[in-house]
């Protein structure tokens, strides 16, 4: 695949940093603007390909909005785009820009009606201005999302979207930001149970052929990362998760992006390093006045990587920040998955069963939970999961039939959510039938779960399930002595979220009681290393260490 001349944005802060920095009223006590992201310690927004035929001073607009919509800085990217019409009211990709910041493949978050309809009005405007056959072949591509309509899901909308960007593709085949989108569109798409990952490799190998003629390309980073977030095909990313945050090293998404990789491949240090950079840059950069959705997604992937390494008093500082928190927040998946997924998440990893039934439900108050049904489950997963371990059966009986209603609600809207919040159903209701006496019962309807959880793939949305099935699979087989099963299933569940705490420390006790001496020790070494930064005597990480040294002493 060969490209046109390419044009880095480097350059431009150069000429035009200063006055886009005006432009956005950026002042000296207030949020840094969007235009200072490309000058903070002097970096770039990596490099983009424009097939577009605007004025001099549009054309660096529309460049910067470009590189920002591969960063999913969408808001910004916007306002560069608008920026480009100002300057140049002709500039059809100016219109064309500002219609794609509606559309966010990966964010299960469709336009609303009145952003719908907005985009519709300005790829008129794009049309009315297309100046060559390729401009308008990029307004078509983007015409095919809105010529679906608006529905109850979003699903035949993407559906088109890869179809309007696969027809580009065909016609212009050397475009470099072309082939992004298409590689873009078809992750869109993904069929989570397809476990050979076709698609992802099929995109995945088209943004690969971008980056190696454009080695600083932000979509190309970007897409090569969702693309390989999966167990299996994780370790292809490692080399451009490392570089992908000097494209664009103040831009929160792009901060944050290298860690689905890090998180997927359990390499939590770096998971917490640019998590943390990550939701500092956010803080820099609100949504109006609001919280910005990455600094709340950062925060979770922080807190989860803090937590397998038990890192508990630092994963309790996230918790605490989080709480502190003032409204507005951006409305959000990631906001509403953060709130509940954080507090559970410290309770349920370090098995706090009695907390985890405290937990209190739709916190904050003040966020608008009606609309966030999936997120609401986890609290109330934890809950009855929390209250069955410690023999609350009633609550646990009551938080069940409350995640039961959750579960039709969220299925209704959407069969992948619907799914999950049915693993978490079932793993809960598992635990009840086991502590209840039914322990046949409970194991059965716990290898449902886990069962079911084996034909999904987790959503970008989370770092990991909030307990996985696998492991609490792994848990009941060691209640029951079937220690060959638990080592069975604590490495299955290994295999799909590498150095967990407790899927290390549970293989390691199987392996112990199933006389695999060795492999005890393999997966024991493994859980002191991910551990060397603790800050908290977890019982069950005392016990590895005293069962390791004993080892040691009794080996001299």
């Amino acid at each position: 695949m060969r490209y046109g001349i390419v044009v880095s944005l480097a350059l431009l802060a150069v000429s035009c940093g200063g006055e886009t920095a005006e432009r956005a009223g950026k002042t000296d006590d207030g949020p840094v603007s969007e235009a200072d992201f490309t000058e903070v310690d002097g970096a770039s927004l990596g490099t983009v390909v424009v097939a577009g035929t605007c004025s001099g001073a549009a054309q660096m607009d529309l460049e910067r909005g470009l590189a920002l919509l591969h960063s999913m800085t969408y808001e910004e990217a916007a306002r560069a785009f608008d920026a480009a019409t100002e300057a140049d009211p002709d500039c059809a990709m100016g219109y064309w820009g500002q219609a794609m910041t509606f559309v966010h493949p990966l964010w299960s978050d469709p336009p609303s009606e009145q952003a719908f309809e907005r985009g519709r009005e300005l790829l008129r405007s794009a049309r009315d201005h297309a100046a060559t056959g390729q401009e308008l072949a990029y307004i078509e591509a983007l015409e095919a999302y809105y010529d679906a309509g608006r529905s109850g899901s979003e699903k035949p909308n993407l559906v088109a979207f890869e179809a309007g960007w696969r027809n580009y593709y065909d016609a212009y085949p050397e475009d470099p930001e072309g082939a992004a989108f298409y590689a873009l569109a078809q992750l869109a798409t993904v069929d989570p149970a397809d476990k050979t990952y076709s698609k992802q490799r099929q995109a995945g190998a088209l943004a690969e052929q971008v980056l190696a003629s454009i080695p600083d390309h932000p979509g190309a980073h970007h897409y090569i990362i969702h693309a390989y977030d999966n167990p299996e095909l994780s370790s292809g990313a490692v080399e451009v998760a490392r570089s992908y945050g000097g494209v664009a090293p103040e831009v929160p998404h792009a901060l944050h992006m290298p860690t689905h990789t890090f998180t997927r491949l359990g390499l939590w240090q770096e998971s917490i390093d640019w998590n943390r950079r990550s939701a500092d840059a956010a803080l820099k950069h609100p949504v109006g006045d609001a919280k910005s959705l990455h600094y709340f997604h950062a925060l979770d992937y922080l807190a989860y990587a803090y937590l397998q390494g038990a890192e508990d008093g630092r994963a309790a500082t996230v918790l605490a920040e989080l709480q502190a928190v003032e409204p507005p927040y951006q409305p959000h998946l990631a906001s509403a998955y953060t709130f509940a997924a954080v507090p559970a998440r410290l309770t349920l990893e370090r098995h706090l069963w009695d907390a985890a039934a405290d937990l209190e439900p739709r916190s904050p108050s003040d966020y608008p939970w009606d609309t966030a049904a999936s997120s609401e489950a986890i609290t109330y997963f934890a809950r009855a999961l929390g209250a069955a371990r410690s023999g609350r059966f009633e609550q646990a009986r009551s938080d069940l039939a409350t995640l039961s209603g959750l579960q039709a609600k969220v299925a209704a809207a959407s069969p992948y959510w619907g799914t999950q919040v049915e693993i978490q159903r079932l793993s809960a209701l598992a635990w009840l039938q086991f502590e209840e006496g039914d322990r046949e019962g409970g194991l059965e309807t716990m290898q449902r779960a886990a069962n079911m959880e084996a034909g999904t793939e987790k959503h970008p949305v989370t770092p990991g399930e909030v307990l996985p099935a696998r492991e609490l699979l792994a848990d009941m087989y060691m209640e029951f002595g079937r220690f060959k099963e638990a080592l069975a299933a604590y490495e299955a569940a290994l295999d799909r979220s590498p150095n967990r705490f407790n899927s290390l420390y549970g293989a390691g006790m199987a392996a112990t009681k199933t006389g695999e001496l060795t492999k005890a020790a393999e997966h024991f070494d493994a859980l002191l290393e991910v551990t060397s930064r603790a800050d908290t005597n977890r019982p069950r990480l005392e016990e590895v260490r005293g069962l390791v040294g004993t080892h040691a002493t009794e080996s001299v």
